[in-house]
């Protein structure tokens, strides 16, 4: 079977090579492609390798041969051990701009961080800041903008801000009929779905649509969603009509396309090349974030500071006979909670598998419960500014705590949105 699928990837990529470039194009690109496919196989032997929809440069770059660029990246945007900035600008593609997201385009930014404008030292291109108070992509960014490519790794949880990013790209690009072009890259998070859906009372930038928290899409499934469902803006909605593909042709003309992964499906457990932000250094964090990013809203340390972040999470009032930990200021964690603070709490890390298991495929409300539960002040638990109850997307997650619901009651109540959002996932996955 593996041998087959490389096949087919082989003559199918080949085909494409051969009916949109002159000879000495060809050969050069088609020995790039083959190199970068050869060397993910021998990595992973018995299994055919995921290829992300940035390494299916055959496919994509007839598509922006002699057109302005803009491109939405931060550092997980590689082709193989190249930037994709770098790998479009090396085939001769007019990169004009570099739009960054939160934790910047080189992505060492504080979680919430401040992110300027400014130059990439490297290429001398404008890096346009999209966090902040600039989230969205303007008529005057997008003016000298022949197609705006969107390549980023997302990790599958609500919170988690580049489908934020990725919903108001598309927006703008809509509104102001510019072609978006979105490389795909499988959800590390993809295999479940689990999480109180949003309630859109609570709408913002850590949630902006009625969503669960893990929603087991890829990027490029989120977008055929947003699209199809009509949850963008007015305008946005009004130009869309649904003009979205997953099948690129020079010839065809396009509102949105997805270049898709190969060789990935929803039961793929996808490990990251690269981390893709600072406090999510290794898979375990994660595969934990959605259970242990609750503590953000909450006076709890999840872990920042540490080697850790999100698998280690406590208080310096919680019980001393608990796992200890003491957080300190770092790279991409300036500024946190409880800082240089002997903490107690909860050290669930371990290897991938053991965190696998832990976890059974569905977010854990126990830490949750087990720190509030132990917690000797309940009433300043969780943050003044009501932060908790937008990472929750409700208000109801923090008066079932409060009032000692179990988590099995909790679990039951987010039941039927959950279903109904199933309902909806289904119509546009594309693996």
């Amino acid at each position: 079977m593996a041998g087959k699928l490389k096949i087919k990837f082989y003559t199918a990529e080949l085909k494409c090579f051969l009916e949109l470039y002159p000879m000495k194009e060809k050969i050069s690109l088609f020995i790039f492609a083959l190199v970068s496919y050869c060397i993910a196989a021998a990595s992973q032997p018995g299994n055919p390798p995921v290829i992300t929809g940035a390494e299916r440069i055959a496919v994509y770059l007839p598509l922006i041969k002699n057109k302005s660029i803009a491109v939405f990246a931060n550092q997980t945007s590689m082709v193989k051990n190249t930037h994709l900035v770098d790998t479009l600008i090396k085939s001769g593609i007019n990169v004009i701009k570099i739009f960054g997201p939160e934790h910047g385009f080189r992505g060492t930014a504080d979680a919430g961080e401040h992110v300027e404008n400014g130059l990439d030292k490297k290429t001398g291109l404008p890096v346009i800041s999209l966090y902040g108070d600039h989230k969205k992509p303007t008529t005057a960014d997008l003016q000298d903008v022949d197609i705006l490519i969107f390549d980023i790794q997302d990790v599958g949880v609500r919170f988690y801000t580049f489908i934020s990013s990725l919903e108001y790209c598309l927006e703008a690009c809509l509104e102001n009929r510019k072609p978006l072009l979105i490389l795909d890259r499988p959800n590390p998070n993809g295999f479940y779905i689990d999480g109180p859906v949003l309630d859109k009372k609570f709408n913002s930038f850590v949630g902006m649509q009625a969503i669960p928290i893990v929603y087991g899409m890829t990027i490029g499934e989120y977008a055929l969603m947003l699209a199809g469902e009509k949850w963008l803006s007015t305008k946005a909605n009004e130009i869309n009509a649904y003009n979205v593909t997953t099948k690129p042709t020079v010839d065809t003309p396009f509102h949105v396309q997805v270049i898709k992964c190969k060789n990935y499906d929803h039961n793929t457990k996808y490990v990251l090349p690269v981390n893709p932000s600072p406090n999510l250094k290794e898979m375990q964090s994660i595969y934990l974030y959605p259970s242990t990013c609750f503590f953000e809203g909450t006076v709890m340390s999840e872990g920042r500071g540490t080697d850790k972040p999100f698998q280690v999470f406590g208080h310096p009032s919680l019980p001393k006979n608990l796992y200890s930990f003491t957080p300190k200021p770092n790279e991409g964690a300036k500024s946190s909670k409880c800082f240089n603070q002997l903490c107690h709490g909860w050290n669930e890390s371990g290897s991938v598998e053991g965190v696998l298991k832990k976890l059974d495929g569905k977010i854990q409300l126990k830490y949750l419960l087990q720190a509030y539960k132990l917690f000797p002040g309940k009433d300043s638990f969780f943050l003044k500014n009501n932060f908790f109850n937008k990472l929750a997307g409700n208000d109801v997650l923090m008066a079932q705590i409060k009032f000692g619901k179990t988590e099995a009651q909790i679990r039951k109540s987010w039941e039927p949105a959950l279903n109904n959002f199933k309902k909806i996932r289904k119509k546009y996955l594309m693996y």
